[in-house]
Parts: C-alpha cells; sequence; structure tokens
C-alpha cells in the first residue's frame, strides 16, 4: 500500500532489529491492502540482502502484540516440524521473524504501531491470478501443508485476531439489520440479491451446526487462503512458503478450502458486472481438492473431506453476504474505485454460488473418488505395517 514514510524513518526501524550490515534503503513492497510493506535492503559484507519490513495496521488489528503471539508460536512450530524432518532449505518454507536488538518478535515505535521484520525469501514469488490448474495444486497443497504442520500445536490456544470472522449466522444477521435499517435507502435497488441471500439462509449454519455436535473439529486455521499467499518457486512452480499469518487463529479446516474455492475457481474479476460470464472452473476445482488432500496427507477427517464442496458454497455465500450488507450501509467496509462496486462484488459471489450449486453433483463424485483413493491407500499401508509386524 501506499506509504510516505521518509526514507530516514525506515532505517530508524530496519536498524531496530539485529541486522548484521549496513542500510542501503527500503521500498513499498507488493500490494497488500491492510499493513504496510517494505523490502529493506542491507550491505551485508558486500552482499545485498533485502528483508520485509511491516508496520501492522492497528485498525484493523485492535491487538497486534497478541497478533504476534500467534505468529512467532506458528512459525516456530513448523519451523521444528520442518527441520526435524530434514529439510535443509526452512527458511524458504516458513516465514522466518528476525529479532530486535532487545530479542524481540517486534518492535513498537514512538506513536504505538507495531513493526515486525522477516527474512526474505528469495528465489520465490506469489502471484495475483492463477494461471494453470498446476498452480491451484501447489497453493492448495501449500495450504493444506501448512494446516497439517499445525495439528499437533500443543502451546498456548492462538488468539482471536478477528473475532468470530468465519461466523455465518453473524455475517446473515447483519445483513437483515442492514436491510431493515436501509440506512442509504438502497434495498429497492436490490431486491433479486435480498432474496437470494433468504433463500440461502439455511447455509449460514451448515459448518457451525456440525461444529457444535462435535462433528467438525476446531483447528488451527490460515484463513485467507488466496493464491498471491502462497510463495511458488521461481524454477519449479512447488508452493514453497505460506504468507499473511496475521489471521491465523482457530477455525474451521473447511474455511481454508472454501475460500480457495471461492478465490480461484472463478474466472472473472471479483467484481465482473457481467455476471453471465461467471462458473466455476472445474478443473481448477479439482486442481485444488487433489493439492488440498495431498497437503494434508490423510489427516484430514472423512466429515471434513465430504463437505468440501458445501464449504466452496459456504465460503461464497458468506462473502456474498458482506458485500451486499456493506452496499447496503453505503460502502463502509470494503474499499471502492466506482459506483456500484460492492453490489458488483456481491452479484459475482451470488453467480458463483450458483454455478457451484448447478456443478455440485459433479464435484462431489470427484471428491468421493479422491476419498476413496486416499481411504485404500491408507488401508495398504496399514495392511503392510501389519505384516511387518508379524514378521
Amino acid at each position: 500500500m501506499p506509504s510516505n514514510l521518509p526514507i530516514a524513518a525506515l532505517k530508524t526501524i530496519a536498524c531496530r532489529f539485529a541486522i548484521l550490515g549496513d542500510f542501503l534503503g527500503a521500498q513499498p513492497y507488493g500490494n497488500g491492502h491492510i499493513n504496510e510493506t517494505f523490502a529493506a535492503v542491507f550491505d551485508q559484507g558486500g552482499t545485498e540482502l533485502r528483508y520485509i519490513l511491516q508496520r501492522i495496521n492497528g485498525y484493523i488489528f485492535k491487538e497486534p502484540l497478541k497478533l504476534m503471539e500467534n505468529v512467532a508460536h506458528v512459525t516456530n512450530h513448523i519451523r521444528r516440524k520442518l527441520e526435524a524432518s530434514g529439510l535443509k532449505d526452512t527458511t524458504r518454507r516458513v516465514m522466518t521473524l528476525v529479532k530486535t536488538l532487545e530479542g524481540a518478535d517486534y518492535h513498537v515505535d514512538g506513536e504505538g504501531c507495531v513493526w515486525r521484520c522477516y527474512l526474505f525469501v528469495e528465489g520465490a514469488k506469489s502471484y495475483d491470478i492463477i494461471a494453470s490448474p498446476a498452480q491451484a495444486f501447489q497453493t492448495a497443497k501449500a495450504f493444506g501443508t501448512f494446516q497439517r504442520h499445525l495439528m499437533d500445536y500443543d502451546g498456548p490456544r492462538l488468539f482471536e485476531t478477528i473475532p468470530r470472522f468465519h461466523h455465518t449466522r453473524d455475517r446473515f444477521e447483519t445483513l437483515k439489520l442492514a436491510v431493515a435499517g436501509d440506512r442509504c435507502n438502497r434495498a429497492a435497488r436490490v431486491q433479486q440479491e435480498i432474496a437470494f441471500a433468504l433463500a440461502h439462509e439455511a447455509l449460514a449454519d451448515s459448518l457451525l451446526a456440525l461444529k457444535e455436535k462435535g462433528e467438525l473439529p476446531e483447528r488451527i486455521t490460515h484463513n485467507d487462503t488466496k493464491l498471491n499467499n502462497v510463495l511458488l518457486d521461481n524454477l519449479t512452480g512447488e508452493g514453497m512458503c505460506v504468507l499473511d499469518l496475521d489471521t491465523v487463529m482457530p477455525g474451521l479446516s473447511l474455511y481454508d478450502f472454501g475460500d480457495m474455492v471461492r478465490t480461484a475457481t472463478n474466472p472473472m474479476a471479483e467484481d465482473e458486472p457481467d455476471v453471465r460470464q461467471v462458473s466455476v472452473q472445474i478443473p481448477m476445482f479439482e486442481a485444488l481438492a487433489k493439492g488440498y488432500l495431498e497437503g494434508m496427507d490423510g489427516a484430514l477427517l472423512p466429515a471434513e473431506r465430504e463437505r468440501l464442496v458445501l464449504a466452496g458454497k459456504l465460503l461464497t455465500f458468506e462473502c456474498g453476504v458482506r458485500f451486499l450488507t456493506d452496499f447496503l450501509d453505503g460502502d463502509r467496509y470494503f474499499n471502492i474505485h466506482r459506483e456500484n462496486q460492492n453490489l458488483d462484488r456481491c452479484r459475482t459471489q451470488f453467480a458463483l454460488l450458483r454455478s457451484l450449486g448447478e456443478c455440485e453433483e459433479r464435484l462431489t463424485t470427484f471428491v468421493q473418488s479422491l476419498g476413496e483413493a486416499e481411504d485404500s491407500a491408507s488401508s495398504n499401508v496399514e495392511t503392510a505395517n501389519d505384516a511387518n509386524e508379524r514378521q
């Protein structure tokens, strides 16, 4: 995001971290919309090395120090897992916090803003638009692996950086309040969209009810599983490292997969005005399902696996409800660059939800085939282990 911070101020911040060498400069980096991100360059023994320097958005994240505790717990746990597996390039496979001169994981500046510094992962980059099923596969595999690595996390329960973030029932009730209040006199213009949302109300409780029954376990989830939050290796295309850990917190595994479906299977822009062009790219969905299950490596429960398609429908519905609510409230949450942009965003999500419904039987059959293959492979491994024990 744009920044007007002078270079001298950035140097002061960068030099609060335990980086050996001479500060050469810093430039805004990436196209994130929440935190301010810079690539800081240091001369270390004649070699220029980059570091990621970020100022956390304290308006969005009300308790940034607890957020940073989450990040430290998660990255340390994953690093230990990677090191135990014998991998040699762990600093390319998990974000690595650089300590401050005082040994802390973050620095608080004179204005109370919280800063952090990461090692820069070289030889890999993120993409804003999925170009192929291969990229979808690698992205989903990286997020699946990320979740799996955290399944045996035994540290303090993570803090909810955005409480009830994917509580779809809350989102739906907020929509009903926005319709009733109609503060901007816009409800008459969106009666079809309101009717569509009301007709799909049952989706709001679909996963929450299963969680309450104990059929879906709470897991540590990423909660922002867009393609550009995974670094892909420049040479091999492999998903290397999961980025943007600010919303890593307790949740349902299906929230992460569902958001991948929402963002990766729609071939059009999120605010496409012509919703006739919006439909599910089935090869993308299949690649996501394959990659995610491979990354989870058998750790997903059957109850979770069986609801991968439902997860895509739910997260698409939830996001459409949020866009519609914001349109009715006067576009106060999501940034807009033109009139009716949030309405177009809502319509795109609802069009994708329709398409997911039309393809649901085919997608479900595909997921079932993956599950059968996974169960068969697991059974073969168990049979082999039993045979070895008898010998």
